[in-house]
């Protein structure tokens, strides 16, 4: 990262118009337009990370909790989305900057536990900064009951807070719509 980079950490409601709409068109071009309008309604109403090179939003995270059941609990969850940075500004640490804000928030004493889910290229990433794969099954609580994700496996990472988790037992979320995880 250059001395010009700035990172900023702010709940979505200190966000105007302007920075919310740079928000999602870094995450239309990082994701190829591949994040839908589910995925960015699950990215705000929490943390965001904004890292930006002079007037130019390089890189974005946000973090929002979420009721996540384990072990016959419900875990106050601080819950990783929209990690995001500009194509051309990957591999600077730009990344690193933003998951160190996320985590930094998460550790502040409001969540037991982080989680997210990874993409493959992204993982290294994660494992790397102390997140642990989940490698007990995942599901979700359905309107209909609790219902398996087995997409999801092998892609789950937490980083224990406050919870001490059994990494080979099974992780429920909540429901949401689109992508539950």
């Amino acid at each position: 990262m250059t001395a010009m980079t700035d990172v900023r950490t702010a709940h979505t409601s200190e966000l105007g118009e302007e920075e919310l709409a740079a928000i999602r068109a870094l995450l239309d071009e990082a994701f190829e337009g591949d994040f839908s309008d589910d995925d960015w309604d699950h990215s705000v109403g929490g943390m965001h990370v904004l890292v930006r090179d002079g007037d130019e939003l390089i890189g974005h995270g946000s973090v929002v909790q979420r009721r996540l059941l384990h072990g016959g609990r419900a875990l106050r969850t601080g819950y990783v989305e929209a990690v995001a940075v500009r194509a051309g500004r990957r591999r600077r640490g730009v990344a690193s900057a933003v998951m160190a804000e996320l985590e930094r928030v998460l550790r502040h004493g409001a969540y037991e536990l982080g989680a997210l889910g990874a993409a493959e290229d992204a993982a290294p990433l994660y494992a790397g900064r102390g997140w642990r794969l989940w490698r007990g099954p995942s599901s979700v609580l359905s309107p209909t009951g609790v219902r398996r994700t087995e997409e999801e496996d092998g892609h789950l990472y937490v980083l224990p807070l406050t919870a001490k988790p059994d990494l080979d037992g099974e992780l429920v979320c909540d429901w949401r719509p689109g992508d539950v995880w």
